[in-house]
């Protein structure tokens, strides 16, 4: 099993979470952050570490919001590791709650 980034952490990217992951399966696209599936270890030090709430285990994704996990897979073959917080986007607490975000997502 693996942990999934969701539709929330657009716009918002806040990297709370990358600094506790003991295995560096984060990576980091322009405004969203994804797990890598293969690399995570299913320890579950993410979730909870997730200003926005966006990380959930496989099993609990939110309804309507499965293809995540294929998103994750997908962007983390390309984008780059993030092993180190950053300061959040300036309007990341605006964008935080917002539904239909997917569009939005800078691939």
């Amino acid at each position: 099993m693996t942990f999934v980034v969701t539709e929330n952490c657009i716009k918002c990217k806040y990297t709370d979470c990358v600094e506790v992951c003991p295995v560096d399966c984060f990576h980091e696209g322009p405004n969203f952050l994804v797990i890598d599936p293969e690399e995570c270890i299913d320890c579950a030090v993410c979730e909870p570490e997730c200003p926005a709430e966006a990380i959930f285990a496989e099993d609990d994704i939110p309804a309507g919001q499965e293809d995540y996990l294929e998103i994750n897979a997908d962007l983390s073959l390309t984008w780059p590791v993030i092993t180190v917080r950053k300061d959040p986007p300036g309007d990341a607490d605006e964008w935080n709650g917002k539904s239909g975000k997917l569009d939005m997502l800078e691939r």
